[in-house]
């Protein structure tokens, strides 16, 4: 096996077992790894650190998956920690809930993999050279564990780029699934499309979330931006909201909507779906007169990385400062952010300075994280993505 030997003092992350080695940690390579073979990581002194993926191309050179030596990383390793990830979630799942994520990458030891269950169906998102090279022997355990009717690839973020890999999505084994399945999440029912809809096909990692707000918005006027497949329009339906304006610039989303709303028999009249860039319809209730008593804002990820934090930050405040003058006084607003490069407290000075810039007053009431099935590794504080505050306008 390919051996890493790191420079002199690179070697304090890898022992507190955070799992990424950056290229500028590497002192020497001994041997001609291919991207994505199993290395074996050594300090400068030549102590075993771990064994990680090798990826010549990434910033991240190596991403670790295990740190003892006796271990042997062939097909019982993969099925073990498969077995572990999946057994953790199946709390999760009940005639409720058919739909939850089984894999979350490096927060389950296995960086560069996400599995989400929708109903009978998988999707996958392989987003590291490492899991690319055992993808067969992936989809191999989870048809044994899990028998899917069909395991479907939604590798096909930008990520994957970063790993010198091609963007993949299609059938990976069993059936397509069909054009909207049909999965339930707290007892409500979404078509959701996996082939054609965004990341691996729904958004599971709000499903906390668009319950705990719900319970604010009895007998209230409620929008839902970023709305996509309307997550928080329909428990905000489900809890008797008197109406829901859900904006999305996304046609397919804006269908898909409108079929959750039908499917779950609720009242169509009281949903009004826009299509439209969020921040021009805000600007457009705002010249019009309207007002809102809950507005909900979950932008799609402004901070891919730490070199877009200003770009990002600028986002946030002008997209909050729209929010905040749309709502009257006692008026709630649910925004969140799913960048990772912005943590809780910068996030919550960007939406201080969009107080500020929108002259209102307002309190933290609540503040939102990712729920179980997205756990984050306390070695891998990366892994805390989504965050979310409920806030109230003075």
């Amino acid at each position: 096996m390919v051996e890493i030997i790191l420079k002199k003092g690179k070697e304090k992350a890898a022992l507190q077992r955070h799992p990424w080695v950056f290229s500028g940690a590497l002192e020497k390579i001994k041997g001609k790894p291919e991207d994505g073979d199993v290395v074996k990581v050594f300090a400068f002194d030549h102590e075993f650190l771990a064994y990680g993926y090798f990826n010549s191309n990434s910033r991240v050179a190596v991403r670790l998956l295990e740190w003892n030596e006796t271990q042997t990383i062939d097909h019982s390793w993969y099925q073990n920690r498969l077995k572990q990830a999946i057994a953790s979630r199946q709390f999760i799942l009940n005639e409720e809930t058919n739909t939850c994520r089984l894999v979350f990458s490096e927060a389950d030891f296995l960086p560069g993999l996400i599995v989400d269950k929708y109903a009978d169906f998988l999707s996958l998102q392989i987003l590291s050279s490492g899991i690319e090279k055992v993808k067969a022997e992936i989809v191999e355990i989870l048809k044994t564990e899990l028998n899917p009717k069909g395991i479907f690839d939604k590798s096909d973020a930008t990520a994957r780029t970063h790993e010198g890999l091609p963007i993949e999505n299609g059938l990976l084994w069993g059936e397509n699934p069909p054009e909207f399945l049909e999965v339930k999440e707290n007892g409500i029912i979404y078509h959701i499309n996996i082939a054609e809809g965004q990341k691996s096909g729904f958004y599971c990692d709000q499903r906390d979330n668009r319950s705990i707000l719900a319970s604010y918005t009895k007998g209230k006027k409620v929008l839902d931006c970023f709305s996509y497949s309307g997550g928080f329009s329909l428990n905000s339906l489900a809890n008797d909201a008197a109406s829901i304006t859900s904006v999305d610039s996304s046609g397919l989303a804006i269908e898909t909507l409108k079929q959750n709303v039908a499917l779950n028999q609720f009242d169509g009249d009281k949903v009004t779906a826009i299509q439209s860039d969020v921040n021009k319809q805000l600007r457009a209730f705002k010249e019009a007169g309207e007002w809102f008593d809950v507005i909900v804002l979950d932008p799609p990820k402004y901070a891919p990385s730490r070199s877009a934090l200003d770009r990002a930050a600028r986002a946030y405040k002008d997209l909050n400062r729209l929010g905040m003058l749309l709502l009257e006084k006692g008026g709630l607003l649910a925004t969140f952010s799913c960048s990772g490069a912005v943590d809780i407290e910068t996030f919550k000075q960007i939406i201080a300075w969009a107080a500020l810039d929108a002259g209102k007053e307002v309190q933290i009431i609540k503040q939102f994280c990712q729920p179980e099935d997205h756990p984050v590794r306390i070695s891998f504080p990366e892994g805390e993505y989504l965050k979310g505050l409920l806030l109230r306008v003075l």
